[in-house]
């Protein structure tokens, strides 16, 4: 690579990584914190949640990552714009491969890690924090929930247990589940145990009341009735979902799982998914290149470029979410989810050979601009009031 191409390529990775970074740390944050309650329930160790922590983090990467991406190169060019640095390498008579070679390189290497994280790493993640979470639960109940004392696992779910034995054994089971908003059930059992895996609750002699919105009740008594601790901690590991799958089982899933056979669109929707998601970090690039690669005049532009790559990424982000959600209705949709990058990524390479540039309307970019410059305005004052 050229001394130049190096230069452009070390700006965009540090902006890159400085909008990553932070982004990935609130979202993660986020998503741990929605699950302290596995300590402070289960008594579960802060390891043990430091673990759980860990197996989210690849879960997040594969959305954030684009985004990002977005940021970093529209950013940089932006500010190599402002500081004359683009109209001179345009004047200097500089090949424009000068500037898109270090971004679609950057781009390429990180389509491919989206991909390897998207079907090799995020898969067992999920399966082993839902496992995690499963077994932890099990613990909940066979040896942690005080006896004769209610106890609450999520919103809507409630579990007492009058005592408690050896061999994971319970008596005295009743357990209230109001999660399900079309039904309510509540559970009686003299006796139930947790097995050796912590997979599953036991409940023996009891019965069920059932209760719709309409005030209808129903009893059905059960001399055994098996109940699913992945239910009680919001999780499915003993039925895996698309979403836990690898490549490899959604590319030839098994037609006798009984989640498949629930579920086949999700499965499709999952595995068409996973063949063309990896392919927005290129996408974004290239439109960033549209937006923000040519050298432009203070005067020439109200909005930042930043602002127009990001309302375009984002739409394409829920266009494909939309397509996604249409093959899991019908598999006739499916050629939608590999158009829209292939059509993407063909726009944005014509308009860059041809030398064209995405406009939005002027009265719209005006109206975004001055959005921008009044929450600009009233941040300082803001931050200064409170310091």
């Amino acid at each position: 690579m050229k001394l130049l191409e190096i230069y452009i390529l070390r700006r965009i990775v540090q902006m890159f990584l400085v909008t990553l970074l932070p982004v990935l740390t609130i979202i993660w944050t986020i998503q741990v914190l929605g699950r302290i309650n596995l300590v402070t329930d289960t008594g579960q160790s802060m390891g043990s949640f430091v673990t759980l922590a860990t197996f989210i983090l690849p879960t997040i990467i594969p959305v954030v990552l684009p985004f990002a991406l977005t940021i970093g190169i529209t950013q940089t060019l932006t500010a190599m714009n402002n500081d004359s640095e683009l109209p001179v390498i345009d004047a200097a008579g500089a090949s424009r491969s000068i500037i898109y070679r270090p971004v679609l390189m950057l781009a390429a290497f990180l389509s491919l890690f989206s991909f390897v994280v998207a079907n090799y790493i995020e898969p067992p993640a999920r399966v082993a924090a839902r496992t995690m979470v499963a077994e932890a639960y099990a613990d909940l109940l066979s040896s942690v929930i005080e006896e004769k004392t209610f106890r609450s696992i999520e919103d809507g779910l409630y579990v007492q247990i009058s005592e408690r034995h050896s061999g994971r054994v319970l008596t005295g089971l009743f357990v209230v589940d109001y999660r399900d908003p079309n039904f309510d059930l509540i559970y009686y059992a003299r006796e139930g145990s947790i097995d050796e895996s912590g997979t599953s609750l036991t409940m023996r002699d009891g019965e069920v009341h059932r209760k719709t919105p309409d005030g209808r009740i129903s009893i059905i008594k059960f001399m055994s009735y098996a109940f699913d601790l992945s239910a009680m901690s919001g999780s499915e590991t003993p039925s895996l979902s698309a979403g836990d799958r690898s490549l490899a089982f959604l590319l030839n899933p098994d037609p006798d799982d009984p989640h498949v056979q629930r579920s086949p669109g999700s499965y499709r929707a999952e595995l068409h998914g996973r063949l063309t998601e990896w392919l927005f970090p290129f996408v974004f690039a290239l439109i960033s290149l549209i937006v923000a690669g040519d050298s432009r005049s203070h005067r020439q532009t109200r909005l930042h470029p930043m602002v127009t790559a990001l309302i375009i990424a984002f739409t394409i982000r829920w266009l494909g979410f939309s397509f996604k959600n249409l093959v899991k209705q019908d598999e006739a949709n499916i050629y939608l989810m590999y158009l829209l990058p292939a059509a993407g990524i063909g726009a944005s390479v014509y308009m860059l050979a041809s030398r064209r540039q995405i406009r939005m309307p002027t009265a719209l970019a005006n109206l975004l601009a001055r959005q921008v410059q009044r929450i600009q305005q009233r941040l300082p004052r803001r931050i200064g009031g409170r310091t």
